[in-house]
């Protein structure tokens, strides 16, 4: 078995790009375009573009964008199982990026933290080796139990899981100790630096991952322009150093390491060396506008 099950996140991104300062009151210049994103989609569809054949993803979008992000990820290679909500508008992100390529992210979490411990079925594993879980499923409590229930249904099957802790605001919202809890049982964990941080009380990254990997088996920390460490069972076994690129927009950066690092160790790579994909795929990542690889996107808007 070679599948990867993403279960998480699907979101239309609004990237509006401001060179100079936002101006309070009255009008910035920007360029905006509307894409597709969310931290556990573009997961996906970075791990298709390295080299993963069977990638899919469970998520829960509004019925108004649902075609539109169906397409998207079948262009990107990825195997869509959309569940479509009658209720609920599809999360929406908007996302600020600066002049220094550094994004803010205003959150409409709509559909995507409504699915539903229904939304799971264990038969959902079937050919799968991995699943990997957005941490964004944490932060609401339906999709919470969702996540829950995918992760023991993994354990159950011995299909190996991995977190993505997703946000440091609203790991602060859910508290340090929920998010623990929840996360319990994970293989491998992906926080940047900050979500290191917070989760330790750590203030350097190498500590910290340290500290993580006392927890769980394996622990990727990625450093943004400074690469990734990889720590395993209390020490750190790598240190990964990053292409140097000219950044265009940081987001999704974090999702291409995922991506990329879950797709590598799928086809046998080590630890180290999947790492050292993940910061090739996440280099990538900041040349482009938006959170998904350029080569595998549908045209703006929904």
């Amino acid at each position: 078995m070679t599948g990867l099950l993403v279960v998480g996140d699907v979101v239309t991104d609004v990237v509006a790009r401001h060179r100079t300062p936002l101006a309070p009151a009255t009008d910035t210049a920007a360029v905006i375009r509307t894409l597709p994103g969310g931290a556990g989609a573009n997961a996906a569809c970075w791990a298709a573009r390295s080299g993963c054949a069977d990638v899919r993803l469970l998520g829960r979008v509004g019925t108004e964008a649902a075609d539109w992000h169906t397409r998207a990820l079948r262009l990107a290679g990825v195997r869509p199982l959309l569940v479509r909500d009658p209720r609920a508008a599809t999360a929406t992100v908007i996302s600020l990026v600066d002049a220094h390529a550094e994004r803010t992210f205003l959150t409409d979490s709509g559909a995507a933290l409504r699915l539903s411990p229904a939304d799971w079925s264990d038969e959902l594993l079937r050919g799968v080796a991995h699943l990997h879980l957005s941490g964004y499923l944490f932060f609401g409590a339906t999709s919470r139990e969702a996540a829950l229930g995918a992760l023991r249904g993994a354990r159950a099957a011995g299909v190996s899981v991995s977190v993505d802790p997703a946000s440091v605001g609203f790991l602060k919202d859910l508290g340090v100790d929920r998010f623990m809890a929840a996360a319990s049982g994970a293989d491998v964990l992906f926080p940047n630096a900050d979500e290191a941080r917070l989760l330790t009380g750590c203030a350097d990254p190498v500590a910290a991952a340290e500290r993580l990997s006392r927890t769980f088996p394996l622990v990727a920390v990625t450093l943004g322009d400074r690469g990734a460490l990889v720590a395993e069972a209390g020490a750190v076994t790598g240190r990964v150093a990053a292409p140097s690129v000219q950044p265009v927009d940081s987001t999704g950066a974090g999702d291409a390491f995922a991506g990329a690092f879950l797709a590598a160790r799928l086809a046998g790579a080590d630890p180290v060396a999947a790492a050292e994909a993940g910061c090739r795929a996440g280099a990538e990542a900041v040349t482009v506008v938006g959170g998904r690889p350029e080569n595998g996107r549908s045209q703006d808007g929904a």
